[in-house]
């Protein structure tokens, strides 16, 4: 019997998953808040969300799995705590924006698993950005590795290779073959020597590289140098009130001088400064002055006091305020080979996050002064340009033209397409990555105006939450065609239906394509994999198409996730290939 599955809010988000689990054959009930027309219609519950008289309707008492796709953290958090008491039981999917409140809540709820929408699809967006096309992505040995699909052609170098040479490769993992001609299962071709025809598609995950930084202190020199233009805007008012200032001061020192020839040029100098200041010294310059320096020095007090007070104040706005952040960011935009970033929101941080751990330099865009992620960019070291990214002076001030690439990911789709054709009017060879709310607009203006990439976080997530509720620990996931696949790792137990068989003969009957092996803190993969005999205590990595996925954990009574949470937390992160 099929695991029954709850999926509670069909905005955009829910629907999609819901129709995703519907395509992979799950048992799945959706709740939705107001009617909606489907032809899933029979499975689906009008009632409010969190009324514990409509998920009871839905079967939450005898349901596996509550999937919460509400874009609202508090009413999530409502439905979950209703669930929890209709069915303690419960594995819960939560969707989350906050993500510190996410963490804790895995922590203290057995079953919880919260998820991010822009942490899900920031890695897509940053390969994107890198030129990787990914469909995918795949958390191995502590790192997030892309995932691709190669379309064999006739003028691909792979065509009649073998597949067994793509096998022992540890920088490249297969994750599944669809061949054009037959059905055959990866390892039966790997083993068997099949050659890679014409149609035939693979689907691959490649081992990201991270850029190591070469700092020289020359470069930290010429930056500031190559960005004098950038702080013009940050420093004018200072830099105009402090030349008047001293064009006063100077003005009266040459004036005293040359009407007292008997008065030194640095005492001068130091009564016009005390003068201008308001703290005096050096009268006797000006007690036998005539009359009209001495209405001269009257004025010069006056309106001295009033120049001084407006240079303290703009000194005090510049450094306590935030002009010296947007000044010293503006010292520290790259010059050359960095990616741009335009929208600070919770998807446009994480992609930060994603190429800063790779090693490339970052700019960041935002015109809100008041956004909520400014101090964790900056605190990354990160420079922001606090201005509206619509301006091509803005984008010039982030050296647009020798950047790699640009990622624009505000929250509204028009923002978003006059941000990538100003980009494209400056630039017009520059990657660019542009966010879309709307699936159909995006594949429409890519088309129109010719865009790089135009991609959907809310659409990239949707197939890790599919999988997620579909059961286990997910490592990775992938769509292609109507195909849902996912990365997962299983404990082989005596129960287990692979225990005491090859890899090889498992792999072949149960359509899995293997990653490799943990058996006593050691990883077996490539050719030794297949023929290793699985017994209790070993952890089989792979990838599965996700219908398949019920036969994984049948006749055992221990969950992969309970496992991998509570038996051997800190194992992967000590891998290494």
């Amino acid at each position: 019997m099929k695991p029954k599955i709850i999926v509670c809010g069909l905005g955009r988000t829910g629907y999609t998953i819901f129709c995703l689990l519907k395509h992979q054959g799950a048992a799945v009930t959706g709740v939705s808040d107001r009617p909606i027309s489907s032809e899933y219609q029979r499975d689906i519950i009008v009632g409010e969300l969190r009324s514990p008289t409509t998920l009871s309707y839905a079967g939450i008492q005898t349901a596996q799995t509550l999937v919460l796709t509400s874009n609202d953290d508090s009413l999530n958090l409502a439905i979950l705590t209703y669930a929890r008491l209709m069915n303690p039981r419960i594995k819960i999917i939560n969707r989350l924006f906050n993500e510190t409140l996410g963490k804790r809540l895995d922590e203290i709820l057995p079953d919880h698993v919260s998820m991010s929408v822009s942490a899900l699809a920031a890695p897509i967006f940053s390969f994107a950005a890198l030129g990787d096309k990914a469909i995918g992505q795949l958390r191995l040995y502590n790192q997030t590795w892309p995932i691709q699909e190669v379309v064999i052609d006739d003028d691909h170098p792979w065509k009649g290779m073998p597949l067994s040479e793509l096998w022992d490769n540890p920088s490249r993992m297969l994750i599944y073959y669809l061949p054009a001609r037959e059905e055959v299962d990866l390892v039966s071709a790997v083993v068997n020597g099949k050659q890679l025809q014409i149609g035939d598609h693979l689907i691959m995950g490649s081992q990201p590289t991270t850029k190591l930084k070469k700092r020289y202190w020359w470069r930290k020199l010429i930056k500031p140098i190559a960005n004098l233009r950038q702080y013009q805007h940050h420093v004018q008012s200072v830099a105009l009130v402090i030349l008047l200032l001293l064009l006063m001061i100077g003005f009266s020192t040459v004036l005293y001088v040359s009407t007292n020839f008997k008065v030194s040029l640095v005492n001068a100098f130091y009564f016009s400064v005390g003068m201008i200041t308001g703290a005096g010294g050096q009268e006797d310059v000006i007690e036998k002055a005539s009359d009209e320096i001495k209405v001269y020095t009257a004025i010069m007090m006056i309106v001295g006091a009033g120049v001084i007070g407006i240079c303290y104040a703009l000194l005090n706005d510049f450094i306590l305020g935030s002009r010296f952040k947007q000044f010293w960011d503006a010292a520290r935009v790259p010059t050359r080979n960095h990616y741009i970033v335009c929208g600070l929101g919770g998807l446009g941080m994480e992609i930060v996050r994603q190429l800063y751990k790779q090693g490339h330099d970052v700019v960041i865009v935002e015109a809100n002064a008041k956004n909520r992620f400014l101090h964790t960019a900056r605190s990354l070291g990160v420079p922001v340009i606090i201005e509206d990214a619509r301006i091509a002076g803005t984008l010039k001030a982030a050296n647009l033209e020798r950047a790699e690439a640009i990622l624009v990911t505000t929250s509204d789709d028009m923002v978003n397409v006059e941000i990538a054709l100003t980009a494209k009017a400056i630039s017009p060879k520059v990657n660019l990555v542009v966010r879309s709310q709307d699936p159909q607009f995006g594949k429409a203006s890519q088309e129109v105006f010719e865009f790089e990439a135009v991609l959907c976080a809310t659409d990239l997530a949707t197939h890790t939450f599919t999988a997620a509720a579909l059961g286990g620990k997910i490592l990775g996931n992938g769509m292609t065609d109507d195909l849902l696949w996912v990365a997962v790792a299983t404990l082989i137990t005596p129960n287990h239906p692979f225990c005491d068989q090859t890899v090889k003969e498992t792999a072949m009957e149960a359509d899995y394509v293997p990653l490799y092996v943990e058996r006593d803190l050691q990883t077996v993969h490539s050719w030794s994999l297949l023929d290793i005999i699985l017994v209790p205590g070993d952890v089989l990595y792979l990838t599965i198409p996700a219908t398949k996925l019920e036969q994984l954990w049948r006749n055992t009574n221990e969950s992969v996730e309970q496992f991998i949470n509570n038996g051997k937390p800190e194992r992967e992160k000590s891998l290494e290939i």
